[in-house]
């Protein structure tokens, strides 16, 4: 049962009783929890909020440090947000208020609900997804360190799960390591364009009668300026945290395809991958066990980030300008797709740092039938149509021999090719990314 400890910010005084208790837990929902991880966010927005409202003459000097006093004592609790307290604005309004009187009563003046979830949820969606591309970065160096050091690692290449030509660890590597630092490079447009202060707009339609430095106080927060015209932070509600889980959602993707690799090669059939303990469990019947859940979980993670997409993708359709309760969901929807998504590239680090191939089965896995294109291919260098050169190798199949490894590599000659894998291109792209990211800050 959810009994308030003070009645909500929005009860009127004389109002002769507060929702009942069922409705109550209806629209808190697990607002209550997401709003434990964006209450330091929140504490951080009020108080630049509160600097603004001193800069115009709503708060003193003397108040304004009496607010920032506060809010540093409440931030140093490390409060979790209950039921009964509805939301973390509510938590800092009746901290404020029990602390100061009229000065915290005075907190909530020029603001509403509406603008201030949505700048604690970008402060946080901001530091959030840096922790992300930096795990993801962590995943590309381990990747570009296989690359480094086993592209003379020969595997069988596959189409449509057939063998089909040689590669090597070091380029199916690299491939993956490549694609995770385009991903990233989506997550940091991502941010740069969630990076806009909501504050001044309150529910919606500006402030009346107060001139709010918008502006400063978006400063003050580092973002990169304000949504200019204040109809624009609620009509933008769902479509900048769509275009948040979308990024997450292109790095979980590449996640789950490295994951089912990861599966597949740890199965005895392919045998390529050695069993680990340290993402591995056993069975509960079966002592020989060794299952590979990490990469599972991993690949089945990549499903619940497009769940939320699509929610942010549907909910705000249809809907009027301005704000409807509908879109409290979007909070939660981005806040789980942010958690999946750090908790699949966190994990996904350890399994790759921990992950050792088996030399002696890959060997026995490269056939001399991957060989097939490069003997026609040779015949095309002798001066034979390709077409004819390769009719006469499909009729002489048997006849194709395995050379060594390093015979093989050879033949290739190009960039991004077995045996000429360019880790250190891949490691100048995430640089650049870095250096990009330490100038923003």
């Amino acid at each position: 049962m959810i009994h308030p400890s003070s009645p909500p910010l929005w009860k009127k005084s004389d109002a002769a009783a507060t929702l009942e208790d069922q409705v109550m837990r209806f629209t808190v929902g697990e607002d209550y929890r997401w709003d434990t991880l964006l209450l330091p966010y929140d504490i951080q927005a009020t108080r630049a909020h509160a600097w603004g409202l001193a800069e115009i003459g709503i708060l003193t000097q003397t108040e304004f440090d009496a607010v920032t006093e506060a809010l540093d004592a409440l931030a140093e609790q490390e409060r979790a947000v209950r039921p009964e307290d509805e939301d973390s604005h509510t938590v800092i309004e009746n901290c404020l208020t029990e602390a100061l009187g009229d000065t915290g009563r005075k907190i909530h003046t020029g603001r509403s609900r509406n603008d201030q979830v949505l700048a604690a949820l970008r402060l946080y969606l901001r530091d959030a997804l840096l922790e992300i591309m930096r795990q993801t970065a962590d995943m590309v160096r381990i990747l570009c360190q296989w690359g480094n050091e086993r592209d003379h690692w020969l595997i069988p290449g596959y189409t449509h799960m057939q063998r089909a030509m040689p590669a090597t660890v070091g380029l199916w590597a690299m491939g993956f390591a490549e694609l995770l630092t385009v991903d990233i490079e989506r997550l940091q447009e991502t941010t740069k364009r969630i990076n806009v202060s909501p504050l001044g707009s309150a529910a919606g339609y500006g402030v009346p009668a107060l001139a709010l430095p918008r502006q400063k106080i978006a400063r003050k927060l580092g973002f990169d300026g304000v949504q200019e015209h204040v109809t624009a932070v609620q009509l933008s509600r769902g479509k900048l945290e769509l275009d948040v889980v979308h990024a997450l959602a292109q790095i979980a993707g590449t996640c789950n395809r490295l994951a089912a690799d990861i599966v597949l090669y740890h199965t005895a059939e392919f045998g390529f991958l050695k069993p680990a303990d340290t993402y591995g469990t056993g069975s509960s019947i079966m002592p020989q066990k060794r299952n590979p859940d990490v990469p599972e979980l991993v690949r089945a993670s990549y499903h619940r980030i497009l769940a939320e997409m699509q929610l942010l993708a549907s909910l705000p359709a249809n809907l009027p300008s301005g704000y409807h309760r509908d879109l409290q969901l979007t909070k939660e929807a981005v806040l789980r797709a942010v958690h999946t998504a750090s908790n699949v590239t966190g994990a996904m680090a350890v399994v790759l740092r921990n992950m050792r191939f088996d030399r002696a089965r890959l060997d026995q896995a490269v056939s001399p039938d991957l060989f097939a294109t490069a003997r026609a291919m040779g015949m095309v260098q002798e001066g034979a149509p390709f077409r004819e050169a390769y009719r006469r190798t499909a009729g002489e199949l048997d006849a194709i021999r395995k050379p060594p490894a390093q015979e093989a590599l050879e033949t290739y000659r190009v960039d991004g090719y077995p045996g000429q894998c360019r880790p250190d291109l891949v490691l100048e792209r995430l640089n650049r990314i870095h250096a990009e990211s330490d100038k923003a800050k």
